[in-house]
């Protein structure tokens, strides 16, 4: 594997300009971080992956994992801008030469930001065959009508990657066929048939509700083939799952430094807490399920970039690394009493943040239904 410790040192100074009291305040206010965003784009964190002839860095996919592992792991969020991380990959491989010339230099300086992802529908959730979401060609222009659900960050993104329905289901040829994806500039967009309603839920994460209503996008802002979306999503959800493991990875690495100092330094009955197993044991634990994590994160990055088919690791290390950021998470709690419940610990907001992905973006149980159909050979659950 690459040894990013150069690229880890510097993550770790930026987000040392962003201490507790910064996300805090954030989640107070339920506001978007957009100084840390834009310090990340000025660093020229958020082009990683983007090709050095475009403006980015050109690192490899595990270069990304170390980025934002680090952001997690100093107790910010990258939650408020990892989806152009993981999103840049359709674009990349199968944009044209022109939409990369036109977007992917303006993605690099920072000047665009490709955070929305619209996917996700309030009646297919993860059965996104079943997205009714549709795109219909009328000129030199597509017309969109539907609603997308946690499209999250729409408020704050320039550009929206979209999958919809190009092909009625019942006229597709393969029941994967017939989505298409689109790249939508939704600075044109938001009041000419794209509306935005935010959610509110138990993290600040910045999650929305869109509606499209007759909303017209340019036929040049399809992304490769008409009808061939749900591959292209399909090949970004695995680059999807590893980055948000490494995300996990350093939550849980957050959690157990925490509680490690804690248990080390706090006295009662005489004697530091950590001495009594009934705290170390919880904490070791956690240890050793966030390296187990993180071991099948490196093996999926591994094969990533190596070409090789990697559905089993990319899904086993999500699942392993959530687990790990919660069981974590619960012993950090555990071992500062009621002062992992008071806000000043940055805890709780760390705790409630990383519960998200043992929903999101996959569920834990559509992990263990892949692993048991697509490794195990088990009949199809659904």
């Amino acid at each position: 594997m690459h040894d990013y410790t150069d690229i880890r040192e510097e993550v770790a100074k930026l987000c040392q300009q962003f201490p507790g009291e910064y996300w805090r305040a954030k989640d107070r206010a339920r506001a978007y971080p957009t100084e840390f965003v834009t310090a990340l784009a000025e660093a020229g964190y958020l082009a990683a992956l983007i090709p050095e002839e475009f403006g980015g860095a050109g690192l490899p996919i595990s270069g990304a994992a170390a980025i934002l592992e680090e952001i997690q792991r100093q107790g910010c969020n990258g939650g408020a801008c990892h989806a152009q991380m993981y999103i840049m990959g359709t674009l990349l491989r199968h944009g044209s030469d022109a939409q990369k010339a036109e977007y992917l230099p303006r993605i690099a300086t920072g000047e665009l930001r490709l955070q929305a992802f619209g996917v996700t529908e309030p009646t297919s959730g993860t059965d996104t065959l079943a997205l009714k979401t549709t795109a219909k060609r009328d000129g030199d222009d597509y017309v969109v009508n539907g609603q997308k659900i946690w499209t999250s960050r729409a408020e704050h993104s320039d550009l929206m990657l979209l999958l919809a329905r190009t092909t009625p289901r019942e006229q597709a040829a393969k029941r994967t066929d017939g989505l298409s994806v689109f790249l939508v500039d939704m600075r044109a967009a938001v009041g000419n048939g794209l509306t935005i309603r935010p959610i509110e839920t138990m993290m600040n994460h910045s999650t929305t509700e869109v509606f499209f209503d007759n909303l017209r996008v340019p036929g040049a802002n399809l992304i490769g083939e008409e009808g061939q979306g749900f591959r292209y999503i399909l090949s970004g959800m695995n680059a999807e799952r590893l980055l948000i493991a490494a995300e996990c990875v350093g939550d849980a690495k957050w959690f157990i430094d925490k509680a490690s100092a804690y248990a080390k330094e706090r006295v009662l009955f005489n004697r530091p807490i950590g001495q009594n197993q009934g705290v170390q044991f919880p904490i070791a634990r956690a240890y050793a399920q966030m390296r187990a994590a993180e071991l099948m994160v490196q093996e999926g990055l591994r094969k990533y970039e190596a070409g090789e088919a990697v559905g089993e690791e990319a899904n086993i290390a999500k699942m392993l690394a959530a687990e790990a950021s919660w069981a974590a998470g619960e012993a950090c709690i555990q071992t500062h009493g009621g002062f992992g419940f008071a806000a000043e610990y940055d805890i709780e907001r760390k705790f409630r943040e990383t519960r998200l992905y043992q929903v999101a973006p996959i569920s834990t149980n559509m992990i263990l239904s892949f692993i048991a159909e697509h490794v195990l050979g088990l009949p199809r659950s659904y």
